[in-house]
């Protein structure tokens, strides 16, 4: 099954990998963030135990870790000298962590204590970093995207600089600020914030001043970033994924059925509801070298889709 428009044509592998068959996976099992890595495997973070699972490029399962994070969230692949890192995000137990790819923990980052939290909840989604080897300064951002509405700025020792809520700009301020992502497709590198229940893209200097906004025509429901190249690729959990050229403007969309989200007890579905060709609730997406792109969805029991560039 083929999908897409406008030189951006996929093949629909449904079900290219499954999440393993347990009690926490079929009570929840819920799939969000995923990235490959320098291998070309494909790491997924799921709200089961194991959190944490790795597959080839087969879809077949080959390892699997982090029995501790039941609210699995955002997953952030970085890269310092040879060695990769994730960045985790627990929507529950609201830790963001740092990983090996095997596990093992680096780094943490604590709430900031901040007057906000005299009354908002913290409960982080995402993270980015300012990457030293694309010339940055190492700097982490995180998304309290189901909190407080606001975003939090660390040195890369994790020490808080200074926060950012969306009333900078011209537009206002956040509402579910779900992803963020460091851009740097062009000369001097962005930060884009995926305003989510604002249905915009709210874009930043890497000193956290604000520069634009865009998209409110165009999206729905802005969950994260990836590129390929000069596009930007956007999952959106209203069912659908949205691609944008190097000016962000649209190209096309990609498995739209946003009449699905009108259902009764969406994003969680009876499977005879749940078809190829079509998304139900995007959360997280990925991009391998050859452009092919791995999507998690947001329902129980998982679902990992990978589209085949053609």
């Amino acid at each position: 099954m083929l999908i897409g428009s406008n030189g951006m044509t996929y093949e629909w592998i449904e079900n290219w990998a499954r999440i393993p068959d347990t009690a926490s996976g079929r009570e929840n099992g819920r799939t969000h963030g995923v990235v490959v890595t320098r291998s070309g495997n494909v790491m997924v973070f799921n709200q089961a135990d194991p959190a944490v699972l790795t597959f080839d490029q087969t879809g077949e399962l080959i390892s699997s870790w982090g029995s501790r994070f039941a609210g699995a969230h955002g997953m952030t692949l970085v890269q310092e000298g040879n060695a990769e890192y994730l960045w985790l995000t627990d929507q529950s137990s609201r830790e963001v962590v740092k990983t090996t790819l095997d596990g093992r923990t680096v780094q943490n980052i604590e709430r900031p204590n901040l007057p906000v939290y005299d009354k908002a909840n913290y409960s982080p989604t995402w993270a980015a970093v300012n990457e030293e080897r694309n010339g940055g300064n190492g700097d982490i951002w995180v998304t309290d995207g189901y909190g407080s509405n606001y975003i939090h700025r660390y040195d890369k020792n994790g020490r808080y600089l200074n926060s950012i809520n969306g009333e900078e700009g011209r537009t206002g301020a956040f509402s579910c600020p779900h992803g963020i992502w460091v851009d740097t497709r062009r000369s001097e590198p962005e930060l884009y914030i995926a305003d989510r229940s604002n249905h915009r893209i709210q874009v930043y200097s890497v000193e956290g001043e604000y520069r634009r906004s865009f998209g409110d025509a165009v999206l729905t429901s802005p969950d994260g970033f990836i590129t390929h190249g000069e596009y930007l690729l956007i999952p959106e959990l209203f069912a659908r994924l949205t691609i944008l050229d190097g000016n962000d403007k649209l190209v096309c969309h990609l498995g739209s059925n946003e009449d699905v989200v009108k259902v009764k007890g969406w994003p969680n579905l009876p499977a005879d509801l749940i078809h190829a060709g079509k998304f139900n609730s995007p959360h997280g997406m990925a991009a391998d070298i050859a452009g092919n792109l791995y999507v998690a969805e947001w329902i129980v029991g998982g679902r990992i889709t990978k589209l085949v560039r053609q």
